[in-house]
Formats: structure tokens, sequence, C-alpha cells
């Protein structure tokens, strides 16, 4: 199976997390996922929501990478999407209530991919979430793992005998 793996630098501006979305978006179309299908949109919708999340926590850069099947594979695959920063603060899912507008990223996240966790690393975290496209069509459900639930730090899911198809990087 070969998969590309993108990834592009974000400023600590939240003006960033609109250029994330269009470069997703471009990655998306360069990868097979054509723009009308429902996964692209909850792609793109969870690309703005954990850039988002990442810029305004922390006021500092980050980097989105995207994880996706290769243009010539006929199995569906899944696609994953991950941003680092630099802070050490574990995410904290919130519960907006009424007419409250921050607080809903997280349980969007949530319900919208099929895992979702995160990882603490060297001088931060990554936070990554997974769709698996098949699921994608079918609505299959959603999971969570993180360090609260599993009991230690969650590690992100290793793709062993995975040959990477190409690696972009796109500076600020």
């Amino acid at each position: 199976m070969q998969v590309l793996q993108v990834q592009l630098k974000v400023g600590a501006d939240p003006a960033e997390v609109g250029r994330a979305r269009r470069w997703a978006r471009s990655r998306l179309a360069g990868s097979g996922i054509e723009a009308d299908e429902p996964l692209a949109e909850t792609l793109i919708l969870i690309v703005s929501e954990l850039v988002t999340n990442a810029v305004v926590h922390t006021g500092r850069p980050a980097v989105l990478r995207m994880v996706l099947p290769g243009v010539q594979e006929r199995c569906p695959g899944t696609v994953r999407v991950e941003v680092a920063d630099a802070s050490t603060r574990p995410p904290t899912p919130r519960h907006a209530e009424g007419d409250e507008t921050n607080g809903r990223g997280l349980e969007l996240v949530e319900g919208l991919a099929d895992r979702w966790g995160w990882c603490a690393e060297d001088a931060g975290k990554t936070i990554w979430c997974e769709i698996d496209r098949s699921a994608a069509t079918t609505g299959a459900g959603s999971g969570y793992a993180d360090a609260t639930r599993e009991g230690a730090a969650y590690r992100s899911v290793t793709y062993e005998g995975v040959a990477y198809d190409g690696v972009a990087f796109e500076a600020v």
C-alpha cells in the first residue's frame, strides 16, 4: 500500500487557519479524494478545528500533517490528520452551552473521526485523528483515546511496512 504524507507549517496568526484549509483541500484533490465527497468536507472541518485550537490556545506556530491513501490505490484506506504544536498542555475537550462561541472543536472532531487522540512529544504534543474511507461512506462511529482513558500517554499508530510515495514540505 502506498500513501502520500504532506505537511504544512502554520504561523501563529489565526488568519493562517484559512490558508491551512485551502492547502488541505488542494492536497485532498491530489490524492484522489474529490471535493464533492462528504469525506473531503469532513476532513476540511477537522483540519480547521485542529489548526484553530493549536494556533489560538498556544499562540505559537504549528505543523499540519496529512497522511493520504495513494492516488492509484483501489483500497479505500485511512486518512490521518495530525497537528503538532509546541505546548505540552494536553487538549481539554469542552462542551459549549447555548450561544457560546467556543468549546465545540474537539467535540466535532470526536463526532466526525473514527479515532482521535494525542501524544506528548519532545517539546510539545501532536493531536491526531483518523477517518477510514470506507467508514466515511457508511457513517461508522468514532473513537477517542487519551492519557486519562488509556492510563498512559497514548502513542500514535505506526505505519510499519508502508512506503511513502512522496513527502511535500511547504514553508510559511
